[in-house]
């Protein structure tokens, strides 16, 4: 299986207010410079204003959360007599229908229509709460596996590391989705994930490497649902230093009759500097890489754990 051409064909759904476009309820923007510039060279956006494209004008009555926190509805600030709960959620709706052209979503945090997450809602009376948009919250519904994220939340590097990292993972499989799925697609597909699995959760390695092994003997097409489902939820559990330094120690098993005494004590010293936190995981990646071109080994060259797309290894060494 070949890696997308470019991880421009990678399509993101975001805000159109984070790449600068005056769409806000007071005719400004809220223009993210590492989104359109370092993120913008590698993928590409598709914007929505939700607002907007349920016909309300550019400036408009800001709107605002009120009511039950689990069923807010969308009101006009001042006038109460704008309710636009039902047209957000149907224009959400919407996007999922045609949801084959995203491969993530960056949503404005705080919006009382694309925050995703403690988005204040105005109750009655009492105590304020916090909820979720009411655009994002059709999305998220109806597209539970895609990777989805708040820019505000993107300058905290695991946060966004983990966000990118599923971006590419479900892109992956979005175009193994495109043909016809078959046992030995799926196997190989997991095959090239492995270690990235492992990095996240061992339980979930096991987990889908047990249902993997059921390939020929299900229904394909309903393995793959419950296999990418488990993948997606497995991604969320985000990488640690522990179980990195793991999956390193594992990769340097299939070095042990290769490497001579000095290039062991070197590679092991690396390891357990990045363990410590004196080291970034790309210089144990990179060194692993080092020996593996001189050693090659069938399985871990086909590992993204170690050989991701160019595109993807240049993001992430910006991050």
């Amino acid at each position: 299986m070949s890696d997308e051409k470019t991880s421009r064909d990678i399509r993101i759904g975001i805000s159109s207010c984070l790449l600068g476009e005056r769409v806000r309820y007071d005719g400004n923007h809220k223009h993210d410079h590492y989104i359109s510039g370092t993120l913008g060279r590698i993928f590409r956006f598709v914007p929505y204003c939700p607002e907007v494209a349920i016909g309300l004008g550019v400036p408009r009555e800001p709107i605002r959360l009120e009511g039950d926190p689990c069923a807010p509805h969308a009101i006009g600030v001042r006038d109460k007599s704008l309710d636009v709960t039902i047209a957000l959620a149907e224009y959400g709706r919407k996007l999922v229908n045609n949801s084959q052209e995203i491969s993530g979503f960056i949503f404005k945090s705080a919006s009382p229509s694309c925050g995703v997450e403690r988005v204040k809602v105005y109750p009655p009376q009492g105590t304020q709460h916090l909820g979720r948009g009411i655009f994002a919250a059709a999305v998220m519904t109806g597209l539970p596996l895609l990777p989805v994220e708040e820019e505000s939340r993107l300058g905290e590097p695991e946060l966004r590391e983990n966000f990118l990292e599923r971006v590419f993972v479900y892109h992956r499989w979005q175009v193994l989705a495109r043909q016809p799925l078959t046992p030995y697609k799926l196997v190989e597909f997991h095959s090239r994930h492995k270690l990235i699995v492992m990095a996240h959760s061992i339980e979930a390695y096991r987990a889908l490497g047990r249902l993997v092994a059921q390939a020929g003997e299900q229904p394909i097409e309903e393995l793959g649902v419950h296999y990418i489902a488990g993948l997606m939820v497995a991604l969320k559990h985000h990488a640690t230093i522990k179980r990195h330094t793991n999956v390193l120690h594992h990769l340097m098993g299939y070095l042990k009759k290769q490497l001579g005494s000095a290039d062991k004590a070197e590679l092991l010293e690396i390891i357990e500097q990045y363990r410590l936190g004196k080291l970034p995981l790309i210089v144990p990646k990179t060194l692993l890489r080092h020996h593996f071109r001189r050693y090659p080994h069938p399985y871990v060259a086909e590992q993204l754990y170690l050989e991701p797309s160019p595109q993807e290894l240049m993001l992430r060494n910006q991050l």
